[in-house]
């Protein structure tokens, strides 16, 4: 039961492909004033601007639909607010749509707050001399290619959009932990000057960004880390107060589990610096916090430290950078390990024979080979999986390998099967840079009328 005086801020989505029942259960059970929905990766924002480019009104989180179709009756029922990216590179296209999928429920015309400004790809444009994070190379080695830059908004702007009341909110690329300290802020009316508030919420903001991996989603290990009724895991909230005490816990009567081992392995995800976890809103230090069980699937959070912002966005540049062919079949039975080998060179010689060259090219067998190179396995297994693939920017040597694997099943070697067809992606890649606050324009727009 959530305490009296405290807000609730809980998770829906920690991917744009994330369970949706979760979330129901969440908002119809979970007693939540806020349901916050994280659906950008890195990649994402850049594959929604190519589908953007197609169709003007897209470019959102194609899962918008089918959450708010699952989740809007219940938020409206129960007084929940909706708080998400899922806006990805089209928000105000994402609020007409969430706006649409509304009228259609039958819940009226109900206003969505729209968050801009992330996107920075004209500004990006003619700054070719800033560097790239990853490699210490200028911008400008990769924007004849850019498809996308997008800074990582902060809190700021989200509370700014919180503040006009709709019932939902929508952005493009924000931090994670950044999506639920907001409504903390919100709430409580903490500035960035609170550090130790703002150190709390963006903690608690970690711990729920990946929704099931803290109720025992990646945790999971049989026979070591058991998790009960895995199948139906319940998705996470935090109670905060406004001193910034939290406590985090699980949709009741949901399966999975929620202790201060999960969250120590998802407290710990994805900091390169436990000292200097750095986010729009804070430079967060994790080696002070406290993890105590208050109770079944309860953890109260303590000791979360921070300094104050840096004065510059992360920007994502995503870029088009080639191609994947892609190419599998399977061997049965006696030798098959032998016989896949024997495929995959064979395979390999017909490439070169047509002239197509690879700036990288995979022979996998999978199950055998595929993530630790070649151990020897005795007894060999009796079927194994034959994948091939190359990364190039020619589209026809990139088609050019499932077709030759596909044609295993008629040239041999002998005993092929369940070949796919031929598989060719198109290489999104990112890289980042640093741009200076000052520099970005953020705003919050209203769709409908409030």
């Amino acid at each position: 039961m959530k305490a009296e005086g405290a807000i609730r801020v809980g998770a829906g989505a920690g991917t744009s492909d994330d369970r949706l029942v979760p979330a129901l259960e969440l908002a119809e059970r979970g007693d939540l004033d806020y349901l916050v929905f994280e659906c950008l990766a890195e990649r994402t924002v850049s594959r929604e601007n190519l589908s953007r480019s197609k169709n003007p009104e897209q470019g959102y989180s194609p899962s918008l639909h089918n959450r708010l179709r699952m989740v809007l009756p219940a938020c409206i029922k129960n007084g929940i607010r909706i708080v998400s990216n899922m806006g990805a590179a089209n928000p105000l296209g994402g609020a007409r749509a969430a706006r649409k999928e509304a009228k259609d429920l039958g819940l009226g015309d109900i206003p969505v707050a729209v968050v801009l400004g992330d996107d920075v790809s004209n500004m990006v444009k003619s700054r070719g001399d800033l560097i790239m994070i990853e490699n210490g190379e200028p911008l400008e080695s990769i924007l004849p290619k850019m498809i996308s830059a997008n800074a990582y908004l902060g809190a700021d702007v989200m509370v700014e959009a919180l503040n006009t009341g709709a019932p939902i909110v929508l952005s493009g690329r924000v931090a994670d932990p950044s999506l639920f300290l907001a409504p903390m802020m919100h709430e409580y009316g903490w500035t960035l000057d609170d550090l130790p508030k703002i150190a709390q919420g963006t903690a608690a903001g970690h711990l729920l960004e990946c929704t099931a991996s803290v109720t025992g989603g990646c945790f999971g290990w049989p026979g070591k880390k058991d998790v009960p009724d895995l199948a139906n895991n319940g998705f996470p909230f935090a109670d905060v107060r406004a001193d910034g005490s939290i406590v985090i816990s699980k949709t009741p009567g949901s399966g999975g589990r929620l202790d201060v081992m999960t969250c120590t392995e998802q407290l710990i995800y994805e900091i390169h610096d436990p000292t200097a976890y750095i986010t729009p809103d804070c430079v967060l230090d994790i080696t002070g916090i406290s993890l105590a069980q208050e109770a079944a699937d309860r953890v109260r959070v303590t000791g979360a430290r921070a300094k104050a912002a840096t004065p510059t966005y992360k920007v994502n540049v995503g870029y088009a950078d080639g191609y994947i062919g892609e190419g599998e079949v399977s061997y049965g039975g006696i030798d098959a390990i032998a016989r896949a080998k024997w495929a995959g060179e064979i395979v390999k010689d017909r490439l070169k024979a047509q002239g197509f060259k690879y700036d990288d090219f995979r022979v996998d067998l999978i199950g055998v080979s595929s993530l630790h190179g070649q151990p020897d396995i005795r007894p060999e297994p009796y079927e194994v999986r034959l994948r091939m693939a190359g990364r190039t920017y020619d589209r026809k040597a990139a088609h050019a390998i499932g077709f030759e694997v596909r044609a295993l099943h008629m040239h041999g070697p002998g005993g092929a099967g369940g070949a796919i067809e031929p598989r060719v992606r198109d290489v999104l890649a990112v890289k980042s840079v640093l741009l200076p606050k000052n520099l970005v324009n953020a705003q919050v727009l209203v769709e409908g009328t409030l």
